[in-house]
């Protein structure tokens, strides 16, 4: 009894490595890189925000499971007035915020594109307010704004005799407000400059020479060079600084914890303070999921922008 024996080159063309070819596949192999990525993404994010929503529809509090209630969480903040204020001023302090943080980061990103002396060294600088942990930076400006040890008050009324009296920014609604989105602009800044800066460096400097050779001034060479070439970029760090502002909840929380009189409480703060503090996790979590319609309006108008731009500019090239 003879024993047929295939040489290897014959054996492997009859018995093909599947593996290899599985792994040739280019869609196998970006959903095998991207499943470590998606698993903690489904742990750690799809589902407390799948929970979330569904204490939204029941009653449930702090050590007792609730029962499915529909809409009447969402009914009663309708009715609300603590909710309705919330977002009045959760509009209100992204608004101001998102557009100061730009003015200021944009114009910081075109001076720090320039050339001049330790340019390395001031950017680093300049990151510094985004590195600082949020509680350190709010924990800075609640002495900033304390009515008594203030330096704000201390330049103003002992150095430069302005004011006979110190200035208590935190103990009525309207400076509290604006105190907080001046601190919310200064943390925010260094993120939008130097997201923007990186932006800037991507545009071809030929584009600049030849428009300084056609005879253009400076707003005419940021008007149609420097602004249409940061659209895209523009539009993703809008977004992203829409949602931060937002969803702000440390800066709020370690400075005037909503007060005064729960006049600059977010609803992010709102929510924490009904669902934690107050121990109404359903009602909590209905506070928490009305923010979403705000984030995806912001995510839509930034995305349906940035591709009515590429439309744009393709028709434009052809």
């Amino acid at each position: 009894m003879s024993v047929t024996t295939l040489s290897s080159p014959a054996l492997a063309q009859r018995q093909p490595n599947w593996l290899v070819r599985l792994f040739d596949y280019k869609p196998f192999l970006i959903v095998m890189c991207l499943a470590p990525a998606i698993g903690l993404l489904a742990v750690f994010l799809t589902y407390p925000l799948g929970l979330g929503v569904w204490l939204a529809f029941t009653d449930t509090t702090i050590g007792q499971r609730g029962i499915y209630v529909g809409f009447e969480n969402f009914q009663y903040l309708l009715t609300d007035s603590l909710w309705w204020n919330a977002v009045f001023y959760s509009v209100v302090y992204t608004g101001i915020a998102t557009f100061g943080k730009f003015a200021l980061g944009f114009w910081l990103a075109l001076l720090l594109n320039n050339h001049f002396p330790f340019k390395s060294v001031l950017r680093a600088i300049i990151l510094l307010p985004w590195i600082v942990p949020t509680v350190l930076s709010a924990l800075a400006f609640w002495w900033i704004y304390d009515p008594q040890f203030s330096i704000i008050s201390y330049l103003l009324v002992d150095v430069l005799h302005w004011r006979d009296s110190n200035i208590d920014f935190l103990g009525s609604p309207w400076p509290a407000r604006f105190s907080l989105i001046a601190a919310n602009i200064w943390r925010g800044i260094p993120f939008v400059a130097i997201s923007l800066l990186a932006g800037l460096q991507t545009i071809s400097p030929s584009l600049y020479e030849a428009a300084m050779l056609d005879g253009a001034s400076a707003w005419q060479r940021f008007r149609y060079i420097t602004f249409p070439m940061m659209m895209p970029i523009l539009a993703i760090v809008m977004t992203f600084s829409i949602i931060f502002t937002f969803t702000d909840f440390q800066l709020v929380y370690a400075i005037t914890r909503g007060g005064p009189g729960n006049s600059t409480h977010l609803l992010a703060t709102l929510a924490f303070q009904r669902g934690i503090a107050g121990g109404e996790l359903g009602e909590g979590a209905a506070i928490a999921v009305s923010m979403i319609p705000f984030l995806v309006f912001a995510t839509l108008f930034s995305y349906f922008g940035l591709a009515r731009r590429k439309w744009q500019q393709g028709e434009s090239n052809d």
